[in-house]
Order: structure tokens, then sequence, then C-alpha cells
């Protein structure tokens, strides 16, 4: 029973998560890009459906990094209490 009652007395450090991520989504994000340049239909609007393609792959990964970041490093730290109530 005292090694259980130590073993909840200690804080745990846990590690934040890695930017690997982010180099995961980046390759999937320019190989889709890629395909939508290459793989475009043939058309009087070809180069605006591809621009519109493109550019909503590149929001949509700015918006998830921004978010990701935010999430991995958060300007505000949680504040833990080291007070044990009971």
């Amino acid at each position: 029973m005292a090694n259980t009652a130590q073993h909840h007395s200690r804080l745990t450090v846990t590690t934040m998560a890695t930017v690997l991520p982010i180099f995961f989504i980046f390759a999937i994000v320019v190989a889709l890009m890629t395909s939508a340049a290459l793989f475009t239909p043939k058309g009087p609007q070809q180069v605006v459906v591809r621009t519109a393609i493109m550019l909503t792959l590149a929001c949509c990964f700015l918006l998830w990094m921004v978010t990701y970041l935010a999430q991995l490093h958060p300007l505000i730290q949680p504040q833990r209490s080291l007070k044990v109530e009971g």
C-alpha cells in the first residue's frame, strides 16, 4: 500500500508531441497539388480550376498547421495546483 501512495503523490511529466506530422501532411499536400496541376481537365477554365484547387489545399494546410502548432506550443500554459484535496 505504501508504494501505491507514493506513486500517486509524484507528478508525471509528459513530453509534447513532435513537429514531424507537419512534414508528413506537407508532403501529402504537395502531392495533391502536383496531381491537381497535372490532372486538371482541359477546358476554358483550366487555369482557374487549377488555381482554386491549389489555393484551397494551401489554405487548408496553413489553417491546420497554425492550429496544430498553437496546441503544440500554447502561449498560456495550464496551471496545476499542488494542493491535495481529500
